[in-house]
């Protein structure tokens, strides 16, 4: 039997696709988050300055998420940075739901947890990696690490919590959004 709750990923709409995201170093479980709904997703490390982030953002026409209130001052922040109270992981989820429309169901699991690029199906050379019983899976491999994808336990329980998100209804706070200048 095939697992198609992978393969579903790929015949739905692209819609809200074209929003890309960075997010600075305090919002690393949530950055893993947005790839796994399928939304390209840089994470800012090494401690790099704020003014370096803000330019990836505005350069790749990303939002810039941060906790961090001082990159609000920046100028180069109007339009680009959306801030985030530190905090419950479900509370900054459902803010981007309501602030930037985020769908948490738009294109699970075709992005790399790690790195961020674009999963493809898994040859065969892939597939021989893994135990026999998970070859007749829907299986996907990141091109650029060679991490394999599977519905398996952590998958189910990644896509429950974005189908929580998708579906939550309810209190607001917690956002934002510098405005344009």
């Amino acid at each position: 039997m095939v697992d198609e709750s992978l393969a579903e990923a790929d015949s739905l709409p692209s819609h809200g696709g074209d929003r890309k995201f960075v997010c600075d170093e305090m919002l690393g479980r949530l950055a893993r988050y947005l790839r796994a709904a399928g939304y390209d997703t840089a994470m800012a490390s090494g401690g790099a300055p704020d003014r370096q982030w803000l330019e990836v953002a505005r350069r790749e026409a990303r939002t810039l998420l941060t906790c961090d209130r001082q990159l609000l001052r920046h100028k180069a922040a109007r339009g680009r940075v959306l801030w985030l109270r530190q905090g419950a992981l479900d509370q900054q989820a459902f803010v981007l739901r309501e602030e930037l429309g985020v769908d948490w169901l738009w294109r699970p699991f075709t992005r790399c947890l790690v790195d961020n690029a674009r999963l493809e199906w898994a040859g065969a050379a892939a597939l021989g990696r893994l135990p026999p019983d998970l070859r007749s899976r829907a299986v996907r491999e990141c091109p650029d690490c060679g991490r394999i994808y599977w519905a398996g336990s952590h998958h189910r329980r990644m896509r429950a919590r974005l189908a929580c998100w998708a579906a939550r209804v309810g209190g607001h706070g917690g956002a934002t959004l510098h405005p344009r200048g």
